[in-house]
């Protein structure tokens, strides 16, 4: 077992890196004045995906990789072990909010020419955390609760998975998961999957001075929070009867 120093240190850091690649493509694909603006949705995935892959792969000897509170509570859900979870879950928070701050500073001349001299200034808040295109909460959350049981089902199912495990690449897969959820099941929402992934980012984005931000939606933020949590929960309780 990891230590508690481990495990809030490894999530701290995983985090950290999986916000600042998969902000960071936001960041690219949407603001001007960047390469890469307007390369749509695919690249969008991939770059979560990849941070995940750098995120799991760098905290895994610290801490395990899990980068998110609902398969750390799927974990602890099936396994009745909850020790550690205070440590996971505040790293992971911390780490997201670092990662947030990381991803700005990388873009900050272009958040900088976000002024509306050229064109219309652009909403930022896309670029740290979710939001809907049809804004229904209750279907946005079973949404929410779906795509998060799609990542967290087979998270606790791949480790059983003898071949994967001796071949070390059962992260490789766990990010190209989370590549396949956002291609199926991004659309509606923009797949949180992750609470600490959407409310870090989203309170760098209120206390960040970005010019013409706009709004940091909070009467929708808690939905990008309940509903992975309920489906990291209900993921660890199925896991746990039928397996």
């Amino acid at each position: 077992m990891h230590s508690n120093g481990d495990v809030f240190l490894g999530e701290i850091i995983g985090t950290a890196i999986l916000i600042l690649l998969g902000a960071g493509v936001c960041a690219a694909v949407t603001l001007k004045h960047s390469k890469a603006r307007a390369s749509g949705w695919i690249v969008i995935a991939f770059g979560w995906g990849f941070g995940v892959l750098a995120g799991a792969y760098t905290a895994g000897p610290l801490s395990g990789g899990h980068l998110n509170p609902a398969v750390t509570l799927g974990i602890a859900i099936d396994t009745g072990q909850w020790d550690q979870t205070p440590y996971y879950l505040a790293g992971q928070l911390i780490g997201a909010m670092a990662g947030a701050a990381l991803a700005w500073l990388a873009y900050y001349g272009q958040f900088a020419a976000n002024t509306g001299q050229d064109e219309e200034p652009l909403g930022t808040l896309g670029i740290f955390s979710t939001v809907p295109e049809i804004r229904v909460p209750w279907q946005n959350l079973v949404t929410e609760v779906i795509a998060t049981m799609g990542l967290v089902l087979p998270v606790l199912a791949i480790p059983g998975n003898k071949g994967l495990g001796e071949s070390g690449t059962t992260t490789l897969i766990v990010a190209l998961l989370v590549v396949g959820i956002g291609l199926s099941l991004g659309g509606p929402t923009g797949y949180a999957i992750n609470p600490a992934r959407d409310l870090g980012p989203r309170i760098v984005h209120a206390l960040l001075p970005i010019p013409n931000k706009g709004t940091s939606d909070w009467g929708y933020a808690w939905v990008p929070v309940a509903g992975p949590l309920i489906g990291g929960a209900l993921s660890g309780a199925l896991y746990n009867a039928a397996f």
